[in-house]
């Protein structure tokens, strides 16, 4: 059988995301893996995880990958630090104080620019949003106040509250990540009739109550594994 599995934000928690996969999920190649993005900041192995997931595109795995705010943080850090030789930009600033500097560490890098361009290559080869026969995928959510959400790809990485315009998606649930949701209210929603889904527990608060884990949702079966945080 065929699985479709969503992973929202790993945020450089690398031991804790192959747990997930190679212990609890029993992956073949006929399933399907969709990650909501943020694959860096905050935890301790940024480069880990994309390479990781490298390598399972790589051995024939389907593996689709959405961007996420912290991956446009360092899009834009890296390109703006090209201009510069002494002065951090002010992107750059913002994305430190948000993780990016235990990013920068583990690409073994001073400076944004310093990061490979291949890895910024791949993070630039990743998608906005991934629409499905039931549902769409994103990681931050949509700007339902304008015509076509599809339209506004900033407000796809960084909106933080949204009410769904179910006309505007077709009728499709939305998937999402990026705002920490507590457990019990993430199981709320699955389990009932909403027209959306967050599945972001805050993999990094590890010692919050209902928070700390790295879930992956199966589109079908709606089976939420629950992986507890293995990197604090």
């Amino acid at each position: 059988m065929k699985n479709r599995w969503v992973i929202p934000d790993v945020h450089g928690c690398l031991n804790t995301l192959k747990l997930l996969i190679e212990s609890r999920l029993n992956l073949t190649k006929s399933d399907v893996i969709y990650f909501l993005g943020d694959y860096i900041d905050r935890g301790p192995d940024s480069k880990g995880v994309i390479d990781f997931i490298m390598n399972l595109q790589n051995a024939g795995y389907e593996i689709h990958c959405i961007r996420g705010n912290h991956e446009d943080y360092c899009i834009r850090a890296w390109e703006e630090d090209q201009k510069r030789i002494f002065f951090k930009s002010k992107i750059e600033k913002d994305w430190r104080k948000n993780g990016g500097t235990k990013a920068l560490l583990s690409f073994g890098a001073n400076r944004p620019r310093d990061i490979n361009k291949f890895y910024i290559d791949w993070m630039k080869k990743t998608k906005y949003y991934i629409e499905l026969e039931d549902y769409i995928l994103v990681h931050a959510g949509f700007n339902f106040k304008i015509n076509n959400p599809l339209d506004d790809v900033f407000s796809m990485m960084w909106i933080r509250d949204f009410k769904v315009d179910k006309d505007k998606v077709k009728g499709k649930k939305v998937i999402h990540g990026h705002v920490p949701v507590e457990m019990t209210l993430i199981d709320l929603f699955n389990n009932n009739n909403y027209d959306f889904l967050p599945l972001d527990n805050g993999i990094y608060y590890s010692n919050k109550e209902g928070f700390g884990n790295l879930l992956a949702f199966n589109l079908d079966t709606k089976e939420i594994i629950i992986q507890p945080n293995f990197d604090s």
